[in-house]
């Protein structure tokens, strides 16, 4: 069966937007496009999604999940010599790490993604908070509210936890990020655990840009 990447890249996408769930609602599905393309991109994506939609492999009601036969596409796909991820974005570099948890949970599989650079000092680290809270806030329309623990696991083994800890609540001290309390819906022992506590000892779920 010929593997289409534009395709087996949406269905990835779903699975990662709906923490392994696949049920996402229908304004997230879709990545933003920019360039003098991104009409041209914007259609190929549109044209995919319906096609998985009328074969069954993703449903549609009020919001988009994946079906049984979507979750065999996705896997047939994934493990396809002739998938790749398109281009060294911060997009793609995104989907091979949710591909990499995809065969972790779904085979224990390893697969072979090129490590991401350690970070050493904090202005490094702000550097690459930035980028990684833009791009998610891009990716899943958080409306400049990102949860922290979106940015942690997105940068990842960059950084340890602790430094990771240390990094952000610096970037609050220095105006860089303010850290929000606000209300998490589907909260889960793990997406708090990788929340961050101030000093103070409280719980904060969000980052806003200032």
């Amino acid at each position: 069966m010929s593997i289409n990447n534009t395709e087996i890249r949406l269905l990835l996408n779903l699975w990662d937007l709906g923490e392994g769930q696949g049920v996402v609602n229908k304004g997230k599905v879709l990545p933003s496009f920019s360039g003098k393309d991104k009409d041209i991109k914007k259609a190929e994506y549109k044209n995919a999604l319906q096609i998985l939609i009328d074969s069954g492999a993703i449903a549609a009601s009020t919001k988009y999940s994946l079906t049984d036969e979507g979750l065999q596409r996705l896997a047939s796909g994934l493990r396809s010599p002739d998938f790749s991820f398109e281009g060294a974005t911060l997009v793609s570099s995104r989907l091979a790490n949710a591909a990499l948890r995809w065969f972790q949970q779904n085979s224990g599989e390893a697969l072979s993604v090129e490590s991401a650079p350690k970070i050493f000092s904090y202005d490094e680290f702000k550097v690459v908070a930035l980028e990684t809270y833009d791009q998610l806030n891009r990716d899943y329309n958080y409306d400049n509210l990102v949860p922290i623990y979106r940015i942690r696991r997105a940068i990842s083994d960059r950084v340890t936890r602790t430094q990771f800890d240390k990094w952000l609540l610096e970037s609050q001290a220095n105006e860089t990020f303010q850290l929000i309390t606000g209300r998490v819906a589907d909260l889960t022992p793990d997406k708090e655990r990788d929340s961050i506590t101030t000093e103070l000892g409280g719980l904060r779920y969000y980052a806003k840009l200032l």
